[in-house]
């Protein structure tokens, strides 16, 4: 009979573990948590300290009874549940569920954590046993208790005022929020004009020509802003005699990049391998329960001595010493890094992927390429480029400039570089280049630009906004954008996150009712206490009592103040053609339809169609607002598909003063749709 128990969460782990220890260990899982808050209810007294009421997870009584079963006949109990908050929460749930308390057991009860599934930790774990860290589970716990209160309190106050369904959330409606304001910010963002110039050159005794891009002049950076000033510079440019100003020649170094946490695993994997960040952390979970990667939930970049050695042997060995990055950590900074695990790295670097090709998924191979790689390379040495910039003067009036490099030192690059990395230059400087070379223009191309808007939120970009203003912490990027999604308050085009007309309405009254719960600098400083109830600095149930009497203040506001929102079933004049009453619109998974209120005796639906009061530019016919398949709003023709009109921006009554087109609502402004013109007009909305 086993006389150690060990208890893991799941139960992949219990199969990797049962490898490295002997039969004197029955290792088992608890499936996760089996003890939470119930859901049918708060379940947080708050007239009575906060206290929460924990029950027995549905479905997890009949484990609970097995496990209990397992505890009897061991002497000692070893608690080994995930390195983090949670699992230290999982941990001391459990001792309450088994009643392993020390008043109600005489067997030894440990905790044990290991940052890697390995035989080497899981031994030295057994090794260093301690006590559950109370100051850990407080943190975990006033995280729960602070999202109950949020969603609890909130969501039935979007049923009433929104739809059934509906759900609040601390970090989720900050996330809402952001993504709403970038929404916001595209929507009312004019383009600017302006223009390019590119200098064509021979140079004599080289067979490539050399370009080389308009710069100002000896005062600094001319922007050239219209096609008029352009074709100014442009005719004397042409006339121009040129000669080389100044040669500059150096050296750039490119560093290493630091091994990923678990916010960067999931930024590059979607840009690298398009995963979104819920199929990142599924797979990433999968390959540190099979031992292949370590703990995967962390915000820190620090290496262990053990796998610092480990690569330098195997940079050593495979690309040569001069390989060899510098030894010591390079420390990710911030108020908000909590540096309680090691970076996500291999457990093995040794296991080159090419090692587990045939025993590794499709998926799970390339994540692990991805991991494998970056860690490597953070052990490697800095890539070195010789660089190479040029002053071209034409006629002593104004400056092109070119600039080249060339990689002169690969280091890591030898091994990685991330999806973001820039191509190499097109121009390439011949080493006999000098101020004695002699040059003939060849042409001068001009080119229109229009600035861009601020790009939309991705998932890998809205995680890297989230980490940077300390909201959330590496376990709850993923689910949050889950949640954003299944609640259909966004929708996922490509890679884009655009908000749909339900996360518009929800943000808008959270904006209006819980300025504070949207507000990020809030968040983050919520993040901060929970981080001082782990360093035990700040008791967990005074960070709730601050909270609380606001929050609930709030709620009992806005349900008197906040006027309903009304997204469906409002009625229309139109008639149903089967049974004669006026349809009502519906919301469903793509937006607004007809439906008949007469309901399941007649199931009579139609698409709706939302008019503006604007006649479409090409037809003549009304312009309506509509729903793209994953329910973003736009307009377009009624007449579609005979007319292909379509519009992102809200088309206006107004016509452009200067060319009579179209113009749109940007912001405060209405623009001009025809792209010669762009005219701006103030929009000062007397047409509603």
């Amino acid at each position: 009979m086993a006389k150690n128990l060990v208890i893991v969460e799941s139960p992949a782990k219990v199969k990797t573990i049962k490898k490295f220890l002997g039969s004197n260990y029955q290792v088992v899982a608890s499936m996760g948590h089996v003890r939470d808050l119930p859901k049918s209810q708060m379940g947080i007294d708050v007239d009575h300290d906060f206290e929460p009421k924990y029950i027995t997870i549905r479905g997890k009584g009949d484990l609970l009874a097995s496990l209990r079963k397992e505890v009897k006949k061991a002497d000692r109990i070893y608690l080994a549940t995930d390195p983090d908050r949670e699992g230290e929460a999982i941990s001391w749930h459990l001792e309450n569920a088994l009643k392993l308390g020390p008043d109600e057991t005489d067997k030894k009860v440990y905790r044990i954590t290991f940052n890697e599934i390995t035989k080497n930790a899981v031994k030295k774990s057994l090794s260093e046993p301690r006590d559950i860290d109370m100051n850990r589970v407080d943190a975990q716990q006033a995280r729960r208790v602070l999202d109950r209160l949020v969603g609890y309190g909130i969501s039935p106050l979007l049923w009433a005022k929104v739809k059934r369904g509906l759900s609040a959330g601390r970090v989720q409606s900050v996330a809402l929020r952001m993504i709403c304001d970038r929404e916001a910010e595209i929507d009312a963002f004019i383009p600017e004009e302006y223009w390019t110039l590119d200098g064509v050159f021979d140079v004599k005794g080289e067979k490539k020509p050399l370009t080389a891009h308009f710069y100002g002049d000896e005062s600094g950076k001319i922007d050239i802003t219209d096609a008029k000033q352009a074709r100014e510079i442009k005719a004397f440019c042409d006339k121009a005699a040129y000669s080389v100003k100044e040669v500059k020649k150096g050296e750039r170094v490119k560093k290493a990049p630091l091994p990923f946490t678990t916010s960067t695993m999931q930024q590059e994997a979607s840009k690298a391998l398009n995963f979104s960040t819920s199929k990142t952390m599924r797979i990433a979970q999968n390959l540190y329960e099979d031992g292949i990667i370590s703990y995967l939930r962390t915000d820190s970049t620090r290496v262990s001595d053990e796998a610092k050695a480990q690569a330098a042997g195997f940079i050593s060995e495979n690309y040569g010493p001069e390989y060899l990055g510098a030894s010591e950590d390079k420390a990710k900074e911030g108020p908000n890094v909590q540096d309680a695990h090691e970076a996500i790295r291999p457990t093995d670097v040794s296991r080159t992927p090419a090692a587990l090709k045939d025993s590794l998924g499709r998926d799970q191979m390339r994540l692990y390429q991805l991991i494998w790689k970056r860690f490597v390379a953070s052990r490697m040495a800095n890539a070195v480029y010789d660089t190479e910039s040029v002053k071209i003067a034409a006629s002593d009036r104004y400056i092109f400039t070119v600039s080249a490099s060339k990689i002169r030192f690969q280091g890591f690059m030898s091994v990685y570089t991330d999806a973001d990395e820039e191509k190499d230059d097109k121009n390439v400087i011949s080493s006999s280049f000098s101020e004695k070379s002699v040059l003939k223009l060849s042409g001068v191309e001009e080119k229109q630009h229009f600035t861009q808007p601020p790009a939309h939120y991705t998932e890998a970009t809205l995680v890297r906004a989230l980490e940077e203003q300390g909201i959330g912490r590496p376990s709850t990027y993923a689910p949050t954008i889950t949640t954003l999604l299944g609640r259909r308050y966004i929708t996922k085009e490509g890679r884009n996150l655009f908000v749909t007309e339900m996360g518009d309405a929800v943000n808008n009254i959270m904006k209006e009712a819980f300025p504070s719960i949207v507000d990020e600098k809030f968040t983050a400083m919520l993040e901060s206490l929970l981080d001082g109830v782990e360093a035990g600095d700040v008791r967990w149930k005074s960070v709730i009592e601050n909270f609380y009497p606001d929050l609930h203040e709030a709620v009992e506001k806005a349900e008197t103040e906040i006027e309903k929102v009304k997204i469906a079933d409002e009625e229309t004049d139109v008639i149903c053609e089967n049974c004669g009453r006026h349809m009502v619109v519906k919301y469903g998974p793509h937006g607004k339809f007809l439906a008949c209120p007469g309901f399941p005796d007649c199931r009579n639906t139609q698409p709706y169609y939302e008019r503006i009061g604007v006649e479409c530019p090409k037809c003549g016919k009304d312009i309506v607002m509509r729903m793209s398949k994953k329910g973003r709003r736009y307009y377009g023709c009624i007449g579609f598909p005979d007319c292909d009109f379509m519009s992102w921006s809200k088309p206006s009554k107004t016509k452009c003063p200067k060319c009579g087109s179209l113009m749109v609502e940007k912001g405060q402004n209405l623009v001009c749709t025809d792209e010669q013109c762009k005219y701006v007009l103030k929009n000062d909305k007397t047409e509603e």
